[in-house]
């Protein structure tokens, strides 16, 4: 059977973030199909006989990445395993060696789903790579499951990125929790901290998976950390996504913040002239001394397409999303270094830019927040909806949008409205209310922005509510 038939059939497609699907539907035939397909679209622009291999701790992931390795051999590559690590530490190790990797991972999708993401030896896989892959006609060669022998050199150039751009003595008498849950690189992050001479407590560390989702945290874990923060006499608390590509930071007060008001904290920090960032994202950048701001669909693939938008004698070049994910092109500075592109979603840099800048300025990381913020903005998601009903009805809503206001009950007259990805309503009171499927799992995810946190955070329940009876 044809590589593309066992890929349609499998039912995985290719979302914003990688294939993604349900563990019972990565079997070891539709993992090595994507493994191939994946090969074969490299073959086409590089010349390369060793591939990068990490995975996240998920229960699956070990057999998956097994797979992959396996037909890897058996097509004659050289695989090159790194074990658990965050997908960018995979990814700043496949640009260093000019290879291209596979990282096993759903990132924050819950357990019973896993995903592969595909890396080019220049950062993510395009759409037009994506398409390549499902269309592969090759077949697959005889395999077996290979043995996994893990290699350590990822790790340490990772953590050289971070630590070797501060003094040692940055985060002396600091005190950071590590909500460490069943991260990726809660062991790394914790090394970077340490060699900077934070404190670090571990938090609630996992043996079992958890499905971090740093757009939509839930209450407990709001509570948590303003727990923990009184507990352990915290400045600050930090924490990942499954695969770490996505950062969870709250100030010393213990509340979390937003991940875009992170990403123009950051951007300011190493010294980003111009910012591609998705449209659901915070407009409080537009406040802000940016010399150019270009917006684009959600997704790490449509930022990075933004950042290469620019004209290539732009300096200092950045994207950030929504969830906190940072991506860094050209030009670029950390504490005072040149920082080298890492074209994929970061989990760490925002953080430790962030943290290194109110440290170094004196002052809290709370009144950096509060220097930035304009507009407010509140997101939650619907899980495990009738996909084909939500489609139906967003479709339906996109025609008529008058009718989605009247739907959801909103207390204002329609202002505008932008289809770019999803529906995006703004109202004439400024509020705006953008609903989208996600694009790598069975979730309908609600973006609110408004002019105070409170209207922000009481707009998003009221539509949350509202549109559980369309999901």
């Amino acid at each position: 059977m044809p590589i593309k038939e066992i890929i349609n059939k499998s039912g995985i497609a290719f979302g914003t973030s990688g294939a993604r699907g349900l563990n019972t539907q990565f079997s070891d035939r539709v993992c090595a199909a994507f493994t191939v397909a994946f090969v074969n679209a490299m073959k086409v622009e590089y010349s390369f006989n060793q591939i990068a291999l990490a995975m996240d701790r998920r229960p699956s992931s070990q057999f998956m990445a097994q797979v992959c390795a396996g037909v890897l051999e058996a097509l004659g590559y050289a695989v090159h395993f790194y074990g658990v690590l965050p997908t960018p530490a995979l990814a700043l190790q496949s640009m260093k060696d000019g290879i291209p990797a596979i990282m096993i991972t759903g990132s924050h999708i819950p357990f019973d789903r896993n995903g592969i993401k595909f890396y080019r030896p220049d950062g993510e896989i395009t759409k037009a790579d994506e398409l390549a892959i499902m269309a592969d006609t090759s077949f697959l060669p005889a395999f077996t499951l290979a043995e996994l022998n893990e290699k350590n050199t990822a790790k340490e150039v990772y953590l050289a990125r971070y630590t070797n751009a501060f003094a040692s003595d940055l985060f002396n008498g600091f005190r950071l929790g590590i909500y460490e849950h069943s991260a990726a690189g809660r062991d790394l992050n914790r090394d970077v901290f340490e060699s900077l001479g934070a404190t670090v407590i571990s938090l609630a560390r996992s043996d079992v998976f958890v499905p971090i989702d740093t757009e939509a945290v839930s209450d407990e874990d709001k509570q948590r950390a303003l727990d923990w923060v009184k507990e352990y006499q915290l400045d600050a608390i930090f924490s990942t996504d499954g695969d770490g590509d996505r950062p969870l930071l709250s100030d010393e007060k213990g509340v979390w913040l937003k991940g875009d008001i992170l990403g123009i904290l950051c951007a300011k920090a190493i010294s980003a002239r111009a910012i591609a960032l998705p449209i659901n994202a915070n407009s409080s950048v537009d406040f802000v001394d940016f010399e150019q701001v270009t917006r684009t669909r959600i997704g790490s693939p449509y930022v990075i397409a933004g950042m290469a938008s620019f004209d290539e004698q732009t300096d200092g070049v950045a994207g950030y999303e929504a969830n906190g994910g940072f991506l860094c092109g050209q030009g670029l500075r950390l504490g005072g270094s040149a920082l080298a592109a890492l074209p994929t979603r970061d989990a760490i840099l925002p953080a430790l830019a962030v943290l290194a800048k109110a440290r170094l300025e004196g002052v809290s990381l709370s009144r950096l927040v509060e220097a930035v913020t304009v507009r407010y903005t509140a997101s939650d998601r619907l899980q495990n909806i009738d996909s084909e009903r939500v489609k139906k009805t967003l479709a339906n809503w996109m025609v008529v949008p008058q009718q989605a206001v009247l739907d959801l009950s909103l207390e204002s007259e329609l202002k505008g409205v932008n289809t770019l990805d999803g529906l995006r309503l703004t109202l004439m009171n400024g509020d705006v209310v953008h609903i989208r499927p996600s694009g790598n799992a069975p979730e309908l995810r609600c973006y609110i922005e408004s002019d105070t946190k409170e209207n922000a955070d009481a707009l998003n329940l009221e539509v949350i509510s509202r549109l559980f009876h369309y999901g």
